[in-house]
C-alpha cells in the first residue's frame, strides 16, 4: 500500500482529517499522572498511550513531536518507539522532527525514522537545499512533509519573503515540490499553518496533489472555516493537527481521559466541513 493510499483510508475509515499531536511536555502532565507515577519516562509513556487509547475512534493520525521525548535524555527514544508502536495500525505515523541535512546525514535519518521506527512520514526542513529531501524518496509507502508555510510568527523571517520572482519563498518550495513529485516514489506533502489561512491558498495551489499538515487550529487560534475555503479546490489530503487543545484538556481532573476524549470527538466534528470532501 502507498502512503496515499494508506493515508486516504485512515481518513475514510476514520471519517477524520484530525491528526492529534503527541507533545507530552512534563510541566503540563495531568496531575494524576504526576501523582501516580514517579520517574518522567513513566510518566510520558503512560500519558501518551492512554491519549491514543482515548482518541484512536475520532482521528486519523497522530503526530509525535521528537523534542519532547529526546529531552527525556539517554531513554527518550526507547520511549519514542514505545508509543510509536501503541498507535493502531491503520493510522498514518508522522515523526515530527524537522530534520534538515543531507548526504550521509540525511540517509541516516532515513534510517532512524523509516527502518528504526518505521513511522509512515517525517517533518523535514528544507533550507539547506531540496537536497535535504533526496534520501526520504525511494519508497512509496512513505510520506514527507516539508515546512512550507508555517505557522509561528518567525514565518515572516523567510518563507513569507519574496524570492526568486515569487511573492513569497513558501510559493517557490510548493514549486518545486511539484516539479519533484514526478520522480519521487515518496509522496511529497507540506506543512501549511492554519494560521496562515488567507495566504495558504497561494502556495496550495502551486502543489495541488500534494497531501498536507496543517498545524495551527485549536490553542493557536488558526479558524478552520477560513482553512476550509482556502481548501475548496485543493486535491492533496489534508491532516489538520491539534496537539495542546486536546491532549490536555483534562489536565486538572482525575477523569482527564474523558475530558481528552470529548475534546478530540468536538474537534473532528468540528473537522467535518474539510472532511467530507475526502471521504
Amino acid at each position: 500500500m502507498t502512503f496515499t493510499q494508506k493515508l486516504r483510508s485512515a481518513v475514510a475509515s476514520s471519517g477524520s482529517t484530525l491528526c492529534v499531536g503527541l507533545d507530552p511536555n512534563l510541566s503540563l502532565l495531568p496531575k494524576s499522572v504526576k501523582r501516580d507515577l514517579l520517574d518522567p519516562e513513566s510518566q510520558v509513556a503512560f500519558f501518551c498511550k492512554s491519549v491514543i487509547d482515548h482518541t484512536q475512534d475520532f482521528c486519523a493520525a497522530y503526530k509525535p513531536n521528537l523534542a519532547f521525548f529526546e529531552a527525556l535524555g539517554a531513554s527518550g527514544l526507547e520511549i519514542f518507539e514505545e508509543v510509536v508502536h501503541h498507535i493502531p495500525d491503520d493510522k498514518i505515523i508522522i515523526a515530527d522532527a524537522k530534520r534538515g541535512d543531507i548526504s550521509t546525514t540525511a540517509e541516516h535519518y532515513k534510517k532512524t525514522f523509516y527502518n528504526q521506527f518505521n513511522v509512515d512520514a517525517v517533518t523535514l526542513n528544507p533550507l539547506m537545499g531540496f537536497e535535504t529531501l533526496d534520501a526520504f524518496t525511494e519508497d512509496d509507502t512513505k510520506g514527507i512533509y516539508v515546512l512550507a508555510l508555517t505557522s509561528n510568527p518567525g514565518a515572516d523571517d523567510f518563507l513569507k519573503k519574496p524570492f526568486e520572482g515569487f511573492d513569497m519563498m513558501a510559493q517557490y518550495i510548493a514549486s518545486k515540490l511539484e516539479k519533484r513529485s514526478n520522480s519521487s516514489k515518496a509522496h511529497l506533502g507540506m506543512v501549511i499553518g492554519a494560521t496562515q489561512a488567507e495566504l495558504s491558498k497561494s502556495v496550495t495551489d502551486l502543489h495541488k496533489k500534494g497531501s498536507l499538515l496543517i498545524p495551527g487550529i485549536g490553542a493557536q487560534g488558526g479558524s478552520i472555516e477560513e482553512l476550509a475555503t482556502s481548501l475548496n479546490e485543493h486535491e492533496g489530503i489534508p491532516l489538520i493537527n491539534s496537539s495542546r487543545g486536546i491532549i490536555y484538556a483534562g489536565s486538572d481532573h482525575e477523569n482527564w481521559t474523558e475530558h481528552v476524549a470529548h475534546k478530540a470527538k468536538e474537534m473532528k466534528e468540528k473537522l467535518n466541513i474539510i472532511t467530507k470532501r475526502y471521504v
